[in-house]
């Protein structure tokens, strides 16, 4: 008998496998990234996070493949196309950046889902119809507004399974992603591809593309030969007045010079007339601020600071107000104090202290006076609850309202502001507490607004010693998440009763944030909580908030989240991402502070943050 052909078997066998693999790899997508598509037509993504958007985004597909066929995954045999879809369209916005490579996933994740729940059934299985019917209530309205998406994001707390604190990702849906998933899909009518689902539920907001076509060039062009035409008769008119009135000056020149210093005024406040002129502001007479405050009796006075003071006053129709008074004000001054009314004045949230109107008023016998009316909040500071004279302990449910409420408000400064806004000056004296204990993130007179498209803004540090970010106070660079980094402060002190600056022995102070991270490094996240908090909460919650105020106050940047991803953590359940080792030491002793303000940088005992409170210390005297 003949032996068979070896060499002619294995091409045989070659071939077969390589036309297995080719069918395999041509089954189609069934997800539709045109869907996707539409919705950024005429928007860029974001340069900062990519790989959250990217993973939103494909969450978003994913919804509307629910909706269409009632199963939340594709084949796993269709892995591979669906990422090439999702690429090729990517690659449409932004070139050269692999997904699978620089995200980190794997191909068969987007075929796995949440604890083999595939189908719209299974998912409906493990929720009682009032829950369902409750959620669909809280969702079917646009979400383009920040109180209905909050509405809805708190019903979609209660849809089951959900994520425990420590799974581990394998897929790019877990279950709390399949919330949104849901809701988008059945719970909105909108459906995914609505944009206040896309904000709301998936997080995507986008930065309009600024169009140069030509109509808008023409435009331009028309709208500067007009202004031309005007400054030409402008111009001629104002020849034509000028020699008018030629005889008339020399009468003219004494009332002049009775106005110069009035003019003067008026030129600085310029700014604070063109914000009045767009708000509903009001500009109180001096008259009105001195009796609202019985002339500034001492005991209408509710807090101090570097700026000045601060009274209680009651205005003309009854209604109860804060007014800040600036000390030392001069018309050369007035930048300062128009920048932080033109701060105030551009935002409104529920967590966020409210701007009736301001006063600028120049007398002979008190002088330049600059003073803020903002809405009162009777229930006094964080600081005062934790560390002043109010004696009960605030429970856990209080507590977890004002991280949560603190959280949504620094949210909305730096995402739903335009442009968005930098505070620099977290801290608990600064969040304000009103009767019902709802947090008031208050004092924006250090508040920069953050350039679109800008990474980071160098500018002066200021702040306050203990809640300054590393970066900022060693290198002057400011950004969102220098907030993050106070916020993360503040709510170490909510959880522990302790203050940032902790006293270790009788000349050093310690930093809570390397108190509580050797804590959670040893296993002890626990210990960083007060003791005999009143109706403390599930230990897994409590220490999910302990792990979030370690990693907001992070000394690395581009460890910590951002405000938004805060707030989805606090509010829906996510967990909190992996801690990452701290690079340097942040301990540091008073001593040492001491020794750099003095110039001994050579100190080898002087920490890297020794070194920027040092800075902040000698650069900042404000507050």
């Amino acid at each position: 008998m003949s032996r068979p052909n070896t060499p002619l078997l294995f091409f045989f066998l070659m071939f077969f496998q390589l036309c297995q693999a080719q069918r395999n790899d041509s089954v189609s997508c069934p997800l539709d990234f045109d869907v996707l598509r539409r919705l950024i037509q005429g928007y860029k993504p974001p340069s900062g996070d990519r790989c959250q958007f990217i993973l939103e985004g494909l969450r978003l597909v994913q919804s509307d493949y629910l909706k269409r066929t009632d199963s939340f995954l594709p084949r796993v045999d269709s892995a591979e196309s669906c990422w090439n879809a999702y690429q090729a369209l990517y690659n449409q916005f932004v070139p050269n950046f692999d997904i699978r490579k620089n995200c980190g996933f794997q191909t068969d994740w987007i075929s796995r889902g949440c604890k083999n729940i595939t189908s719209r059934a299974e998912y409906e299985a493990n929720n009682s119809p009032q829950t369902l019917a409750a959620v669909s209530t809280a969702c079917n309205q646009s979400l383009l507004n920040s109180s209905p998406c909050a509405t809805c994001t708190t019903s979609l707390s209660s849809l089951q399974p959900s994520d425990s604190v420590n799974n581990t990702v394998g897929n790019v849906s877990d279950c709390t992603a399949y919330r949104s998933i849901y809701a988008a899909a059945f719970a909105n009518s909108f459906g995914p591809d609505d944009k206040g689902n896309a904000e709301c539920l998936f997080s995507l907001n986008f930065t309009p593309v600024k169009s140069s076509n030509n109509k808008q060039k023409k435009a331009v062009i028309a709208v500067v030969v007009v202004l031309g035409f005007v400054v030409l008769v402008l111009c001629g008119s104002a020849v034509w007045l000028i020699r008018r009135n030629k005889l008339k000056k020399k009468i003219r020149q004494r009332e002049i010079t009775r106005r110069w210093s009035d003019l003067n005024m008026n030129t600085s406040n310029s700014a604070l007339e063109s914000i009045n002129s767009s708000t509903t502001l009001i500009r109180f007479t001096f008259d009105e601020i001195k009796e609202a405050t019985k002339n500034f009796s001492r005991f209408n006075i509710i807090g101090r600071g570097g700026y000045g003071n601060v009274y209680k006053g009651v205005l003309f129709d009854g209604s109860e107000v804060a007014l800040k008074r600036f000390k030392n004000c001069s018309a050369a001054g007035d930048s300062s104090f128009a920048h932080e009314v033109e701060v105030i004045a551009s935002v409104r949230h529920v967590n966020l202290v409210a701007l009736r109107g301001y006063c600028t008023a120049t007398t002979n016998f008190e002088g330049h006076q600059r003073i803020i009316v903002c809405d009162l909040v009777k229930n006094g500071s964080l600081h005062d609850h934790l560390f002043g004279s109010i004696g009960s302990k605030l429970s856990w449910p209080v507590r977890q309202k004002i991280a949560l409420g603190t959280a949504r408000g620094l949210a909305y400064l730096h995402h739903g502001a335009q442009p968005s806004i930098i505070h620099r000056d977290i801290k608990g004296s600064n969040i304000l507490l009103d009767e019902d204990f709802e947090p008031k993130v208050a004092d924006f007179g250090l508040a920069r607004f953050a350039p679109e498209g800008v990474t980071h803004v160098s500018t002066r540090v200021a702040g306050t010693m203990g809640y300054v970010a590393p970066e900022y106070a060693l290198y002057g660079q400011l950004t969102e998440r220098s907030d993050v980094y106070s916020f993360g402060i503040v709510l170490l002190e909510l959880l522990s009763g302790k203050k940032a600056l902790m006293m270790k022995n009788d000349e050093q102070h310690a930093l809570v944030a390397d108190w509580a991270w050797g804590l959670v490094r040893s296993g002890r996240a626990l210990e960083v909580i007060e003791e005999d908090i009143p109706e403390l909460g599930s230990l897994e919650v409590v220490e999910k908030y302990v792990l979030l105020a370690v990693l907001c106050s992070h000394p690395q940047l581009y460890a910590r989240p951002t405000m938004d991803q805060v707030v989805k953590i606090l509010d829906m359940g996510l967990a909190v991402p992996t801690i990452p080792e701290r690079p340097i030491p942040l301990t540091a002793g008073i001593d040492d502070i001491e020794k750099s303000v003095s110039g001994h940088w050579g100190s080898g005992r002087v920490s890297s943050y020794s070194r920027l409170q040092a800075i902040k210390l000698v650069t900042d005297n404000s507050t």
